[in-house]
């Protein structure tokens, strides 16, 4: 599952055009390197998707050579010729087109098409909707406008937990655990008691009979 564009609840739907593949994690060497890290469900696949551009469709990055390492992918791009300008473009995000990425498998899901959705309970209560996608080993959907919740809170994006993906209803149905959600009122847990102090097992020592 490709990892993808985190957006504002105000974005416009033209920015789901784009897709987030990737992000530049700063330089590589003194050479002008870039050192990229992967957001696709394989890591060295991200580099079949260049040039990359900003979230306005601005290409800002095209490679001209790659190779993999530990932990990442090193690549040289024409819009970077130095360290400097590497380290300058640190965190910044890498989107592609969506119609250059191909059609998800079954049960798989571009992040940017969660986003947004509704989600209900299995019974079908409003538990809110998904603000945000955060990849990972194991992805997790933030919620928010939860009725009666505290906060946004995250749900962990795994087939136990929505076992009903409905991207033409627009909703995610989710077997949510007790608990899960912060709702308002709930009592802050009370840190455990501090460890009682243990009893010397020692004796005092006698002193010299006299």
């Amino acid at each position: 599952m490709a990892s993808l564009a985190r957006l504002s609840p105000s974005a416009p739907i033209l920015a789901k055009s784009y897709v987030l593949v990737g992000a530049i994690a700063g330089a590589f060497g003194v050479r002008g390197e870039i050192r990229l890290r992967s957001f696709t469900a394989d890591p060295e696949a991200v580099v079949d998707y260049a040039p990359f551009c900003n979230e306005e469709g601005q290409i800002i990055l095209s490679i001209q050579s790659w190779r993999p390492i530990k932990d990442g992918i090193v690549v040289t791009a024409r819009e970077v010729p130095t360290r400097e300008a590497a380290m300058a473009m640190r965190n910044t995000k890498l989107f592609v087109p969506r119609d250059r990425l191909p059609e998800a498998e079954e049960d798989e899901f571009y992040h940017v098409d969660l986003i947004g959705l509704r989600l209900e309970a299995l019974d079908g209560v409003d538990l809110g909707r998904v603000r945000a996608v955060i990849p990972g080993p194991q992805d997790l959907l933030e919620i928010e406008a939860t009725p009666g919740a505290k906060s946004s809170w995250f749900l962990p994006f795994t087939k136990a937990l929505v076992p009903i993906v409905d991207l033409t209803g627009q909703k995610l149905i989710s077997d949510v655990p007790l608990g899960l959600i912060p709702m308002v009122g709930d009592a802050p847990e009370e840190p455990p008691p501090p460890p009682s102090r243990p009893k010397s097992s020692k004796k005092p020592p006698k002193g010299p009979i006299t």
